[in-house]
């Protein structure tokens, strides 16, 4: 499942966020990279666990908190720090897939990546290519956002980002454990609370409404690993 969420950072927020990233110091992105994603990756990054990244990114784990989309759907157990990078004239990151399990910097902790998430920083009409393409069982479908959205989707998905042929494209990435392990399974709950939700909003009083949400939790009782 590909699922969009709409604003996790405001207007505010963002323009915050960026005015600090805009003169931060970056560095070459494939500090981060695996074996095989180093050799297609060509960005740049913040560095991972400073100052700078752990106070941006505790303002993203905290929009995230508060947003009940991104719960709905991630189910999240864990969530790595948040990372960021920057896309300038040139660069690109070729087709990959995300590493399996990744180690929380400066700890003993590891976290399964069952989910990625990116969180667009910078507005479309500031740069000229740079969509994400993300392969799922439809093909590959498109994804470029404003700036302050979020797009979550499978950690095991093939993906890539075009190259930029204008501007800069500035973004936070980062990695959840899921609740829920199973993308199939997690969806499938993910619908059931969205048609809960909508019950509820429709016919508050519909005695199928108790039904419904008993069926939610047991089957989050037989899925969930805690």
């Amino acid at each position: 499942m590909i699922l969009a969420i709409p604003n996790v950072l405001s207007a505010e927020q963002v323009a915050e966020t960026r005015q600090q990233l805009d003169t931060a110091a970056w560095i070459d992105g494939r500090v981060t990279a695996g074996h095989q994603s180093g050799r297609v990756k060509d960005n740049e990054q913040l560095v991972e666990g400073s100052p700078l990244a752990l106070r941006l990114g505790e303002v993203i784990l905290a929009a995230l908190e508060r947003n009940p989309l991104f719960v709905s759907a991630a189910l999240p157990s864990k969530i790595l720090p948040p990372l960021f990078n920057r896309y300038s004239a040139g660069h690109s990151f070729g087709t990959h897939v995300d590493n399996a399990v990744r180690q929380i910097r400066g700890t003993p902790h590891r976290i399964r990546t069952d989910l990625s998430a990116t969180l667009f920083l910078s507005a479309p009409a500031e740069y000229d290519g740079g969509e994400l393409i993300v392969e799922d069982m439809y093909g590959p479908q498109t994804i470029k956002l404003p700036a302050g959205h979020m797009v979550l989707y499978p950690a095991s998905s093939l993906h890539r980002v075009l190259p930029i042929t204008r501007g800069a494209r500035v973004a936070s990435f980062f990695w959840i454990q899921s609740m829920v392990r199973d993308d199939g399974e997690r969806a499938l709950l993910f619908d059931m609370d969205l048609a809960i939700q909508r019950l509820n909003r429709e016919s508050p009083n519909h005695p199928s409404a108790v039904q419904f949400t008993a069926v939610y939790h047991n089957l989050l009782r037989r899925w969930a690993e805690i």
